[in-house]
């Protein structure tokens, strides 16, 4: 490689007095797409970061960076205006946080354009609807006009991608572009980068804990841990052959290599534990001015039309399907948090919509749900154990005192371990708040846990921890779990059955092996397909 468009040479990376980039030296050559794995707080995300003069103003930089052999380091505030967005772009790993609530989010994806492109507002406009359309996202027209809170996550990462790709960068930095997405969207995203590297030649950074996406669409492999680069190669031997044991770490717990047992002795009576039945949720559209003017009232969304599933106590149950194919939707539902248009929910029979008083909170105690985005969940305010012994006391099952030392027990419970209680949210990792959020969840001793994509934004060490943990906790809990994932890998190797949702409806379900081993249905057939499976070992 001799002229690289990238070059990031000895670079460290310290906040106060704490390193956390140590000497790192790796390069990105035009058109070429460069993977970086490992797992969370490995430094993949500062580098990157540090690359575009992204970190905090805590943090110091030492090394060199260069853009096509010019220096980054020492550029004016205007320099790096003019420079981000045009000629260095970046996806962020948590579209929450780097979206503008106030603006939709056409506004936001057209924005660049008319700065950088010189594009009038109207054209800027009609081009990010194409751009929605081409990630994916169904009715672009309509959703252009949708603010940020009115989207899933999944939807939410896409508009990220969407605006990070609007003006055709030199080199694009990806941050976990596609840990929400489901595998049918993350691979049309995937195909979406092969094919702007192709045509436009656009180097891609590409940062993920996906050795599986990484070993399909990079040419080369930076592991990195703790900071430093362990092992770096082309991208088929460091998957096949893992040279560090670190990477071979990685490796092995990249989901679906392993078969997680879950469910209980004696799981699974006859008789279903929550049985839904005929659930229709539609809500309401806002009408545009074309509607006013004609007064129209547009049709309702259907988020849910016509869902029929049973979960028996003691069984894992999964829910597959892409965003926005109504998973979350049926989870908020049960919880009460969703209103049903038509039919209904029942746990042991009884349904849930006559549910007031007393036997609300009884409810409420019975199944319990653990959210998809764990910093979104968590209130940034109090401690990881005032977060963890609220439902106690609020449910009056223990004053504050005792709360406190049953939420401790938990923190065990979670494998978390207690000098981790007295931190807030913005003090823990990503699979620190996750298992914050378990343990608030088993705080009141639920017998249904509904797990909403809840490994999907962890690297695959802590992902096969979590899921490791749900497993040991269903049996000795006697758990009943409905687990809503987009990682058919995952769903394969630990969920008994499955239901495949697209668009509102299940079009197939059954044994989890039979659905995802031998789909019959054209879409599961497509999800299956769409699994990023590694290639073997060499053995030895």
């Amino acid at each position: 490689m001799t002229h690289p468009l990238l070059d990031i040479s000895n670079v460290s990376v310290s906040f106060g007095k704490a390193p956390v980039v140590k000497n790192v030296s790796f390069r990105v050559a035009p058109g070429e797409i460069v993977g970086i794995a490992g797992e969370s707080g490995s430094g993949k995300s500062t580098i990157c970061r540090a690359a575009l003069s992204l970190l905090p103003p805590t943090g110091s930089v030492s090394g060199e960076i260069r853009l096509d052999g010019k220096p980054l380091t020492g550029l004016a505030p205007a320099e790096w205006s003019a420079l981000r967005g045009r000629d260095l772009s970046m996806i962020f790993q948590n579209p929450s946080s780097h979206l503008n609530p106030l603006q939709t989010v056409g506004s936001q994806i057209a924005q660049p354009m008319i700065r950088h492109l010189g594009l009038s507002r109207a054209a800027a406009w009609d081009k990010a609807v194409a751009l929605l359309e081409d990630v994916g996202i169904r009715e672009p027209a309509m959703r252009a006009k949708s603010y940020p809170h009115e989207l899933s996550g999944g939807m939410k990462q896409r508009v990220m991608i969407a605006a990070a790709i609007s003006c055709a960068p030199r080199l694009l930095i990806a941050d976990e572009p596609t840990t929400a997405l489901d595998v049918t969207v993350q691979q049309k995203i995937l195909e979406l980068l092969k094919d702007l590297n192709r045509q436009r030649g656009l180097a891609i950074a590409l940062i993920s804990h996906d050795l599986g996406v990484l070993a399909d669409i990079c040419s080369r492999i930076v592991v990195m841990r703790h900071g430093e680069i362990v092992e770096e190669g082309e991208a088929r031997q460091v998957v096949t052959d893992p040279k560090h044991p670190y990477t071979r770490l990685l490796v092995n717990s990249q989901p679906g290599r392993k078969s997680l047992t879950s469910g209980w002795s004696g799981a699974a009576a006859e008789a279903p534990l929550l049985e839904v039945k005929d659930l229709k949720v539609h809500f309401p559209v806002k009408r545009d001015i074309i509607d006013v003017l004609q007064r129209r009232q547009p049709e309702p969304f259907k988020a849910l039309d016509g869902i029929d599933l049973t979960v028996k106590a003691g069984e894992t149950v999964g829910i597959v399907g892409e965003s926005g194919s109504g998973k979350s939707t049926l989870a908020r539902t049960i919880i009460l948090q969703n209103k049903a248009t038509e039919g209904g929910v029942t746990l042991e029979g009884r349904p849930l919509a006559d549910l007031a008083g007393a036997a609300l909170l009884a409810f409420r105690r019975r199944v319990q749900m653990v959210f998809q985005n764990p910093y979104d969940s968590l209130n940034p305010r109090m401690t990881a154990l005032e977060t963890i012994a609220e439902p106690i006391w609020r449910h009056l099952l223990a004053d504050r005192a005792t709360a406190l030392k049953e939420a401790e027990k938990l923190l065990d419970m979670v494998e978390l371990k207690r000098e981790f209680g007295s931190r807030r949210p913005s003090q823990l990792s990503g699979g620190q708040c996750q298992r914050v959020g378990i343990a608030r969840a088993l705080a009141l001793k639920p017998e249904v846990l509904i797990a909403d994509e809840i490994t999907s934004a962890l690297d695959v060490t802590t992902q096969a921890q979590i899921l490791d943990l749900l497993a040991r906790l269903q049996r000795e809990r006697k758990l009943t779990l409905l687990y809503i994932s987009h990682d058919l890998s995952v769903v394969s190797s630990f969920c008994q059955r499955v239901y495949v949702f697209r668009s509102g409806k299940i079009v197939e379900h059954g044994p989890a092996a039979d659905v995802l081993g031998n789909p019959r249905e054209a879409y599961t057939q497509q999800l299956v397909a769409s699994i990023h499976r590694l290639p073997d070992l060499v053995a030895g």
